[in-house]
């Protein structure tokens, strides 16, 4: 992979400026499937879930983060997602992760009527995002 042509990338949540730089390719999640984008991708909007963040700087630097929903614009040579959360491995707590986890698990298997299960299983694919990643590192 080396070699290849770079575009911007820039990654925002509501705390910070997560992430800005020359990138060759970066590869996501959105609500349509997984996507990978390289310079000069066709311009696309789209909603951006619960998933790895995968950014390949130079042929096989590559990092990798958690992203947990947003929107992601991409024009003829920047690509910027809007996230509602994103960590480095390092920043995720596996403890808390681990309890978001159960919490949601406990609330799928619930009979309780006033259980909003749709958002129970975005807190249960977030979880387990946040945990595959920890586990990676």
């Amino acid at each position: 992979m080396a070699g290849l042509k770079k575009f911007q990338l820039e990654v925002i949540s509501p705390e910070r400026v997560f992430y800005t730089g020359e990138v060759e390719m970066v590869e996501l999640t959105t609500t349509e499937g997984d996507i990978g984008i390289y310079a000069d991708h066709i311009p696309l909007t789209t909603i951006v879930a619960p998933g790895i963040l995968t950014i390949t700087e130079d042929g096989d630097q590559m990092k990798e983060a958690s992203l947990l929903e947003g929107f992601m614009e991409i024009t003829q040579d920047k690509v910027t997602i809007l996230a509602q959360s994103c960590e480095w491995p390092d920043e995720i707590d596996m403890n808390r992760a681990t309890e978001a986890r159960d919490r949601a698990e406990r609330r799928l298997k619930s009979t309780d009527e006033n259980i909003n299960m749709s958002r129970a299983e975005l807190a249960l694919r977030k979880s387990l995002v946040r945990i595959k990643l920890a586990e990676k590192k």
